[in-house]
């Protein structure tokens, strides 16, 4: 065990990878509430969803751990459940068990993707600011779905969005949560989001604005409502509705996965000249999760960015994430409590999260207007249309456009112009 894991070489021991694997846990935990919260909105069977999250992950995290060898803890990624649900589902009116199938598809072809290694090509070819571009605008998204779950912001005939009612009980309880929250990340708590949930409920169920669970532990809910749906419509698939959608899940999942092993490889000092050991085989762990994920009901899985909470305790290899798995087949047992967990209370993760992918934007380059405008329209966009998708095409036309504006042709991949005439297409004959 300790040379497969390689704690020699890393400086590491069991007792410092489990007390980084139980760390991360707390820290990525809320996604057990939150997914379960906001995928449930589009119909599906939010015990089963429960179930498909914590089994993603666990297996995710396994598949991390022993493949890659790798600190990084695995589950449903916030933003592209956001995506699925409120943009393809609600927005598309496509059927959720078809938007599965979508997940599917672009999860075997991130699978093929990666066992070519050609990957990283692609994902070389999307000019860098673009990329945190579509990151922090996915942040804006993912906090104004929470501001808006937190009833704090309200829609309005007058001016589209206006402040809510802040003496209502659902969103008092949300602001205490997001205080609290804050409070708690600011004094360095590992799992200060996950705390801030637990102890919010609390004060819910205190008050008389959550009832309280019938049990602490409990049976673990069926996977039936949602398990193997996505073999019932692979057929669904060639809609060009639908095939749009298939190329976003895979676009935002590269740029997820990408992101996250490239923060958390260097925070632990996994880096050697500028390149990620063993990425081919972090890359190839990720995408057969979001493929599993699929088959048990739930949308794309990730690397968590979470994961370095772990790493700051010390987590340096693939046990960590061996770790992050146990603690996720525990959890499966407590369904009742976390079921009673309301939209108020994930709401403060939303927002806190949100900000966190928006930090992206700092990297960006603000002096150049010709990155700056389609930057700022793939960012603003994002949560004006409720939609990453629109954000993300009508980003992907305009840089092509500016820069050939600029007379800088030659400094845009070509990739990049059939990627502009690709969501022009999309905009004129699918939407």
């Amino acid at each position: 065990m300790r040379n497969y894991f390689q704690f020699s070489e890393r400086k590491t021991s069991f007792k410092q990878e489990t007390i980084a694997g139980i760390t991360t846990f707390l820290s990525m935990a809320y996604i057990l509430v939150v997914n379960p919260v906001v995928l449930s909105q589009t119909g599906m069977d939010k015990g089963a969803l429960f179930t498909a999250t914590a089994l993603s992950a666990i297996i995710g995290s396994l598949l991390m751990g022993v493949i890659a060898n790798y600190p990084i803890g695995i589950a449903p990624s916030m933003g592209i459940n956001a995506f699925f649900t409120f943009t393809v589902c609600m927005g598309m009116k496509i059927p959720w068990e078809t938007a599965l199938a979508g997940v599917f598809t672009a999860g075997v072809l991130f699978m093929i993707l990666s066992l070519l290694k050609i990957r990283e090509k692609i994902i070389n070819m999307i000019p860098e600011d673009l990329k945190y571009a579509i990151a922090g605008g996915i942040g804006f998204f993912v906090a104004f779905i929470g501001l808006k779950n937190a009833g704090i912001v309200t829609s309005s005939e007058a001016t589209f969005v206006t402040i809510g009612n802040l003496k209502s009980a659902p969103t008092v309880l949300a602001i205490v949560c997001f205080m609290i929250t804050i409070i708690l990340l600011n004094r360095g708590v590992k799992g200060g989001i996950f705390y801030g949930m637990v102890l919010s409920t609390i004060l819910g169920i205190v008050f008389g604005v959550i009832k309280a669970p019938h049990a602490i532990m409990g049976s673990i809910p069926s996977l039936h409502p949602t398990f193997g749906v996505v073999f019932g419509h692979l057929d669904d698939i060639f809609n060009p509705k639908i095939l749009a959608v298939i190329f976003i899940f895979l676009f935002v999942a590269f740029f997820d996965t990408a992101g996250a092993l490239i923060a958390i490889a260097s925070q632990a000092g996994l880096m050697k000249d500028n390149q990620i050991p063993n990425a081919g085989k972090a890359l190839l762990a990720d995408s057969m999760s979001a493929v599993v994920g699929s088959i048990l009901g739930t949308s794309t899985t990730a690397s968590f960015v979470e994961s370095t909470a772990g790493i700051g305790v010390g987590g340096r290899t693939g046990f960590t994430s061996i770790i992050i798995s146990a603690c996720f087949i525990i959890s499966l047992f407590f369904s009742p409590v976390l079921s009673i967990v309301t939209p108020e209370v994930t709401a403060p993760a939303l927002i806190i999260v949100g900000a966190m992918m928006a930090t992206q934007l700092s990297k960006i380059n603000w002096s150049n207007l010709a990155i700056v405008i389609p930057s700022f329209i793939t960012i603003i966009m994002m949560p004006l249309t409720y939609s990453i998708a629109t954000g993300i095409a009508l980003g992907f036309i305009l840089y092509p456009i500016s820069m050939i504006a600029m007379k800088k042709t030659r400094e845009v991949h070509p990739f990049m112009y059939v990627l502009c005439v690709t969501f022009i297409g999309y905009f004129v004959f699918v939407i």
